[in-house]
């Protein structure tokens, strides 16, 4: 059995999203990234990773903050504000789960950079508040580029989280599929398998900034949904990787890479196992939870169909109520239920189930506003910093 990693419940950042990710790696297991689209959803995986008793990542793509946001509001920071406001609700709940939250942030393509902006304003002004970011980490998603531009600009905006130390998950090589508006399905396949020489180039440039990065490298994986077998995937080659790292770092250290795993459904067991034994430290879970929610809502609507023609009439008799039925919590409900438990089925695939035992406060003993007071000393600290950058 895994010792569990010595961090506090709630959404973690900083030195312990560093502490609990370099867990992950030296112990084997990874940690699933749930695409969140609403407090429900968010409150679902909170509440399967309190079941399984595992640490978990809530992210938000860009079309999944907008809708946070609203449909309707049409503001260009729009995805910007919803990003920030599933922050702040997840923030307000994490600790009654008693389980380490990660707050991320999903691909961001070049194109959405002004979303990314946002974003890093918000975490500034957080950190300026309360003494460390809104958001645990972001993704650059600038695979679409030359590799020498996707570096290039994952430089620059790592110069600026790394001052708060935030995470920053990059991805080199292209994983195929549609997400989020970036469509590579008829990309060219060879193009789905990233080299050596282009994670290393990744690392060399990053980790003269700071150590707190990922690399998603692709190995033939695919966004959506397949069935096994009908994408080649390959995860041994981020064995290679970290192999070619190693030798030219000449360190001891056999993974001195933290690996992320996109494209994660229709992939085998064994797949998925090869990728967390080369260092995957989180994979992203979002086709088949998508499905669950849906599919606790479309079982419900069977079982109960009779009773959700109008408000009144059912089996019962034409003026009995259906209000207990059509009520958005029961049927809501059952969707988080459905979703829930396909979590959990990711938190035991990536073996990270049961490395952290929740931590459930006793009743009560939360203040109303979980909010943490800065240390006047750190702030006043980052504030000299940004003025000597011209960023106050």
């Amino acid at each position: 059995m895994v010792t569990p990693c010595d961090v506090p419940p709630g959404v973690i950042t900083g030195d312990d999203l560093l502490k609990l990710l370099t867990h992950a790696k030296d112990n084997g297991y990874a940690i699933p990234a749930f695409n969140c689209t609403s407090s429900s959803v968010a409150n679902c995986v909170m509440e399967a990773a309190k079941k399984n008793n595992c640490p978990v990542i809530l992210q938000v793509s860009n079309g999944g903050a907008a809708f946070f946001a609203g449909k309707s509001v049409k503001d260009p920071n729009a995805a910007a504000a919803g990003a920030v406001a599933m922050a702040l609700h997840v923030r307000a709940m994490a600790p009654y789960y008693g389980i380490p939250v990660i707050l991320h942030s999903d691909h961001c393509a070049k194109k959405l950079l002004p979303w990314f902006d946002g974003m890093v304003e918000a975490n500034e002004t957080y950190f300026k508040q309360f003494g460390e970011p809104l958001y645990s980490s972001h993704m650059l998603d600038l695979s679409e580029e030359p590799d020498e531009e996707n570096i290039a600009i994952c430089v620059k905006y790592f110069e600026r989280l790394a001052r708060m130390k935030i995470w920053l998950e990059m991805e080199i090589g292209i994983t195929g599929g549609e997400e989020d508006g970036v469509n590579n399905e008829d990309i060219d396949p060879e193009k789905l398998y990233t080299s050596p020489e282009q994670v290393y180039s990744v690392h060399e440039a990053l980790s003269k900034i700071g150590n707190m990065f990922s690399i998603a490298a692709a190995f033939g994986n695919v966004h959506g949904v397949y069935k096994p077998g009908n994408v080649s995937l390959q995860p041994e080659r981020l064995h290679g990787h970290q192999a070619h790292t190693k030798k030219i770092l000449g360190v001891d250290e056999d993974k001195p890479l933290f690996l992320v795993m996109h494209g994660g459904s229709g992939s085998t067991r064994e797949e998925i196992g090869t990728a967390v034994s080369a260092g995957v430290i989180k994979m992203n879970v979002d086709t088949d939870t998508q499905w669950a929610y849906w599919d606790g809502v479309r079982k419900f609507e069977a079982e109960k169909h009779d009773y959700l023609q109008g408000k009144l009439g059912n089996p019962s008799g034409p003026d009995a109520p259906n209000k207990k039925n059509y009520d958005p919590r029961v049927w809501v409900r059952k969707a988080e239920e459905s979703m829930a438990e396909r979590c959990g089925e990711s938190m035991d695939i990536l073996m990270c189930k049961g490395t952290y035992p929740a931590k459930i406060p006793v009743a009560g003993s939360l203040p109303l506003f979980y909010f943490k007071p800065a240390d006047s000393a750190v702030v006043d600290a980052f504030k000299s910093a940004m003025n000597k950058v011209g960023l106050s």
